[in-house]
């Protein structure tokens, strides 16, 4: 594992396409940005495991073959795959 200190706004960059950015320090909890192409996929840890154990979310239009109790409500998400927060740094004057 490669550890690197960084101080807020500060980046670093993977692979030429994914940047890593430290967005905020509050005592012993840092927030992260990472901005990296649509076509790599960013997740925690634990839902990366529920992947690996379940396996990904079906396609959309797959839930027609499901029994109505069972087909998901419109606008729930997959247990694996939970709506993403963006992270957004505060701007300050100046």
């Amino acid at each position: 594992m490669l550890v690197l200190s960084r101080k807020v706004g500060e980046k670093r960059v993977i692979a030429g396409d994914i940047c890593v950015t430290v967005v905020a320090v509050q005592g012993r909890q840092i927030r992260l940005g990472i901005t990296a192409p649509a076509s790599v996929r960013v997740d925690r840890s634990e839902v990366h495991q529920r992947l690996a154990e379940f396996g990904p979310p079906r396609p959309s239009g797959s839930n027609s073959r499901l029994p109505e109790s069972e087909a998901p409500r419109p606008g729930a998400s997959h247990p694996s795959n939970p709506p993403r927060r963006r992270l957004h740094a505060k701007r300050t004057a100046g």
